[in-house]
């Protein structure tokens, strides 16, 4: 019988051995067996890659892991899910799984900095180029594929500045081209979007965020196809990836309140964006909102849902009252990494690097939010309050 992600997120993942909600922790190294035969078989097993209840050696995982994999290639309805020590290295090993010396790899302009870091400088060392295409003209991509071309990275929406891409045309094209396509989904998670189903190759979420809900946890999973599994298989072992069992229990435990938690974000984030919308001080929302717009458009075509991470865009000639409103804010606290319960802001316009510099001009500030699971009156209330400081 098929059942809703919802109903998914509360049974899958069950001890059937101890009869616990949640499978038990499982710390391990070393791995005995009964045999010698037995040992080996489990590595041919392994080796061929078979999907295992425990492996033959702990650098590749334990019974938490595995079952965090399950669960996780369960909701991507993919071939297999491989986990990572964080959310970046789902990334590094999506794109060194396939790209080698004189290919190309083709990556959105608006990606995660260090994404943009390991393309553009790691990979160079290694004689793979990098090519950056306009998110919002897919003509651009297109003008930038050729016969090298091994990889499309995509990230929906862009790191930052939030631009929704016409999914379905980058798969179509990549298909005609026989190009690896990777979705960096982490905004979007495997709850409102399933990157596979629609075509791509790879999808990439980092566990850090919305997956565990509790900015406790550092973890990342990479969920790949048939065609690509063999690839990423080969480069994970070798690379020696392995995820903490302690980071995969909470994982595990946070995705049980995924959909109740992600609703929360997003009907708070909307009643944010509700109020920032009639400040005249903020010019611009980054976050698909508008009707009629590309990125509302894009975004109403492939997802079912909307998180509670957003950028808005400040015009001010001076800097420093822009600081001071972010300073003055009381309940955003200010920090790296988002998706869990709390809310939190940052002033992004010195990280972002871009080609096509769309949104970077002079006095304008881009100022990034993720609104928590607090009471919306309180949240508004601070805005409200800081939003003076701007001058």
């Amino acid at each position: 019988m098929k059942y809703s992600d919802i109903t998914k997120l509360k049974h899958l993942a069950q001890d059937k051995i101890s009869r616990t909600a949640n499978p038990a922790v499982v710390r391990n190294s070393t791995i005995f067996f009964k045999s010698m035969q037995e040992l080996l078989k489990q590595e041919k097993l392994v080796t061929k890659g078979s999907k295992v209840n425990f492996h033959e050696y702990g650098r590749a995982g334990s019974q938490t892991t595995i079952a965090l994999q399950n669960f996780i290639a369960e909701l991507e309805q993919a071939h297999s899910t491989f986990l990572t020590p964080t959310g970046f290295g789902a990334v590094a090993l999506a794109i060194i799984s396939i790209c080698r010396p004189g290919d190309e790899i083709v990556v959105t302009d608006a990606v995660y900095a260090p994404t943009r870091m390991i393309t553009s400088k790691l990979l160079k060392e290694f004689n793979v180029k990098t090519h950056f295409y306009n998110p919002d003209n897919f003509k651009s991509l297109e003008s930038k594929i050729n016969i090298k071309t091994k990889m499309i990275f995509v990230e929906n929406p862009g790191s930052n500045t939030f631009e929704f891409q016409d999914l379905e045309k980058i798969i179509k094209l990549a298909k005609k081209k026989n190009i690896v396509t990777a979705l960096d989904n982490t905004w979007g998670t495997p709850f409102f979007i399933k990157p596979l189903k629609l075509g791509f190759d790879m999808s990439i979420s980092s566990g850090t965020k919305y997956l565990s809900g509790h900015s406790d946890v550092m973890l990342g999973s990479l969920s790949v196809n048939k065609k690509v599994y063999d690839k990423v298989r080969f480069c994970n072992k070798l690379l020696g990836y392995r995820a903490s069992p302690d980071d995969a229990y909470l994982v595990l435990r946070g995705l049980r309140t995924l959909d109740v938690r992600l609703k929360k974000h997003e009907e708070n984030t909307k009643k944010i964006i509700n109020f920032l919308k009639k400040e005249n001080k903020i010019k611009e929302i980054l976050y698909p909102h508008k009707k009629g717009t590309q990125n509302y458009e894009n975004w109403k075509k492939y997802y079912s849902g909307s998180s509670g991470l957003f950028s808005v865009i400040i015009y001010s000639k001076n800097k420093n009252s822009v600081l001071k409103f972010i300073n003055s804010l009381r309940l955003f606290g200010i920090g790296q990494s988002w998706g869990g319960f709390e809310s939190l802001v940052l002033y992004q316009s010195q990280t972002i690097q871009r080609i096509y510099k769309k949104y970077i001009k002079a006095n304008h500030h881009i100022v990034r939010f993720h609104v928590g699971l607090e009471d919306t009156k309180d949240l508004i209330l601070d805005l409200k309050k800081s939003l003076r400081k701007i001058k």
